[in-house]
């Protein structure tokens, strides 16, 4: 017998179901449908009879007498209106403190002295940085003078610089030389043997070789030097001033000689004459050349201008350095201020708070050291709205609440600056109150109420029958809706406006109550639930307010 595997595949059972099962998932296939289509239906008769409907009713009230204020309301922070704060901007060591936390101290009162040897550096420092800077400033004033060059003595020019209008110059170019040719000075030895005859204020004559005449000099000084020549002879000097008659200039050999017992007296040896006084002229300021003419020998007068230049760049630089200026002397100010606050004493009135220092600790730079609090008087800084700033004055009563402590102030100040945020603009405002008992606190929230304006037997109406309207013509209107049998004479025509199936307060349609008509007011005050009208109704009329939806199943 062979060993053969049966490869034949076993043969699936088929399922059979009886006629009561078949009978069964009919009645099942039948059920479903039927739900579904009455799912179906259900939604569409949903969708077309059972949507709620909105329905409006009107709300009216009557036009009465009464009173109405306007109230600003609000918080802000309170502070004590004089506090001063001492700190330091040098490291110290506290030597003494003579006041404790919570003190009543006045005015003057020593607080605390402290050791700090860079307080004093930083004062030297700032002082030496102003006085530098104002000499700088004093003397740029004094360049400005070169602005229209002027010669400071007559004389003759030389050596003059070829400068054309137009040309830039700066602060220090060479001009010209000027020369004073109208005397000249003169040097002589003479020996000691006539120190008795030469005395200061004498003349002399002046011998020129080379014009084979002479002039007359005037003994200016006497200088009793000892020059010693080669044959042994003590010499002492005497300096001359020589007019100028129009003939001499400088570096003429000549030599000074006087009679005395009836002989000449000459000096030792000839000397050549120097002009009395030379000065370069240079520009003292940058700048454009807006004129000049000058050329050489030319012969000017004291003060006479030779030169004319733009001072734009020098008053630049004035500036700059007074800038400069003000920022040292508040740096002076405030180091001799940290200087005495090394000593300090109160600078106000009032009480000590934030002590935090003891004989021995160190005070580093910029340590607040403590403050001195006038508590009696406290002020809050508020803001008030744009809708409500125009109510508020400088003077009015002010009630203060903070947690159940009641205070009375009054507005202090309103700034015309506003601040925007949120598209909305807002205007700070301080106010004041008194604060001798102590029962406010500071440095915390307070809310205010300003009672800005009162109306007492105005005319009042809900503040939600006041409507703003456009008119036919295009321009806006405030009105309230009366009831009346047929329009007023003071009846306004609406723009008209599509009725959406909403409440539409622009025209007469179906949103406001047939019987009621647009007239227009004047509105005075108003608070949160009324408002004053001042023109256009009358007491008693019934008016309309609002319409309010209700809806309902169809």
């Amino acid at each position: 017998m062979s060993d053969e595997k049966n490869t034949e595949k076993p043969v699936k059972e088929k399922r059979v179901r009886t006629a009561a099962q078949k009978k069964k998932l009919r009645r099942r296939i039948i059920w479903l449908v039927i739900l579904a289509l009455l799912c179906a239906g259900g939604y569409f008769a949903w969708q077309k009879f059972g949507k709620k409907k909105a329905t409006y009713e009107a709300l009216t009230d009557w036009v009465s007498i009464g009173s109405i204020s306007a109230k600003v309301e609000g918080s802000g922070l309170t502070k004590a209106k004089s506090s001063k704060t001492i700190s330091l901007s040098t490291a110290g060591t506290v030597l003494d403190v003579f006041v404790e936390e919570g003190q009543q101290v006045m005015a003057g009162d020593p607080l605390f002295t402290v050791d700090s040897p860079m307080a004093s550096q930083q004062v030297a420092s700032a002082e030496n940085e102003v006085e530098k800077i104002k000499k700088e400033i004093d003397q740029v004033y004094e360049d400005q003078k070169g602005l229209n060059l002027a010669v400071p003595f007559s004389g003759k020019l030389l050596e003059t610089s070829p400068i054309a209008a137009g040309e830039k110059i700066g602060r220090g170019t060479p001009v010209a030389k000027l020369v004073d040719d109208t005397r000249f000075t003169l040097t002589q030895y003479y020996s000691y043997a006539y120190k008795a005859d030469i005395k200061k204020g004498m003349q002399m004559d002046v011998s020129i070789p080379a014009l084979m005449t002479s002039v007359k000099g005037t003994v200016s000084e006497i200088r009793y030097v000892e020059r010693i020549t080669p044959e042994g002879s003590k010499l002492f000097a005497v300096e001359l001033t020589v007019p100028n008659p129009g003939i001499l200039t400088e570096d003429m050999l000549v030599s000074a000689y006087t009679t005395v017992s009836g002989e000449k007296v000459y000096p030792y040896e000839a000397d050549k004459l120097k002009y009395y006084q030379t000065k370069e002229l240079t520009s003292t300021v940058d700048g454009t050349v807006l004129s000049c003419n000058i050329y050489d020998y030319m012969k000017v007068s004291a003060g006479q201008v030779i030169m004319n230049i733009d001072g734009d760049d020098s008053e630049a630089l004035i500036l700059s350095l007074q800038s400069e200026l003000e920022e040292a002397e508040k740096k002076l100010a405030d180091a001799q201020e940290n200087q005495a606050n090394c000593n300090a004493v109160a600078p106000i009135d009032g009480m000590v708070i934030g002590l935090n220092i003891y004989p021995g600790s160190e005070v580093a730079s910029g340590d607040a050291v403590l403050t001195i609090s006038d508590r009696n008087t406290i002020t809050v800084n508020a803001n008030v709205d744009e809708r409500n700033i125009s109510y508020v004055k400088v003077g009015m009563p002010v009630t203060l609440d903070q947690w159940g402590s009641m205070g009375f102030g009054t507005v202090e100040s309103i700034s015309l600056s506003s601040n925007i945020s949120n598209g909305t603009a807002t205007y700070p405002i301080v106010i004041s109150a008194d604060n001798s008992d102590g029962a406010l606190q500071l440095n915390s929230y307070i809310s205010y109420t300003i009672e800005a304006s009162r109306s007492d037997n105005c005319l009042i109406v809900p503040l939600q029958s006041v409507k703003n309207v456009m008119l036919a013509d295009g321009s806006e209107a405030t009105v309230v809706y009366v009831k009346a049998d047929s329009a007023p004479d003071n009846t306004v025509e609406l723009m008209p406006t599509e009725d959406d199936g909403q409440p539409q307060w622009g025209a007469m349609d179906d949103s406001v109550p047939e019987g009621f008509w647009p007239v227009q007011v004047e509105i005075g005050l108003s608070d949160s639930a009324n408002a004053e009208i001042k023109s256009g109704l009358e007491e008693g009329t019934e008016i309309f307010t609002q319409m309010v939806s209700s809806q309902v199943w169809n």
